[in-house]
């Protein structure tokens, strides 16, 4: 349990100015940590962040950036 809590949490920084809703990020995140909400991507599960950074990488708008 005290392994869980200190698990540092990633930070996933999304510009929804430059995000147009394409959903790439969202279909290469192989955890589903984020998700579609209106017309811009959004976290839903922090937690469950790889820091695996495919949704910064795929972003073809340079619209979600994550950071440690």
């Amino acid at each position: 349990m005290a392994e869980a809590a200190a698990k540092k949490l990633p930070n996933i920084v999304i510009n929804e100015r430059l995000c147009k809703g394409c959903s790439i990020c969202v279909d290469f995140c192989p955890t589903n940590v984020l998700e579609i909400r209106g017309s811009v991507v959004a976290v839903k599960d922090l937690a469950a962040c790889t820091r695996c950074q495919l949704c910064d990488l795929r972003c073809p708008d340079f619209a979600i950036q994550v950071f440690d």
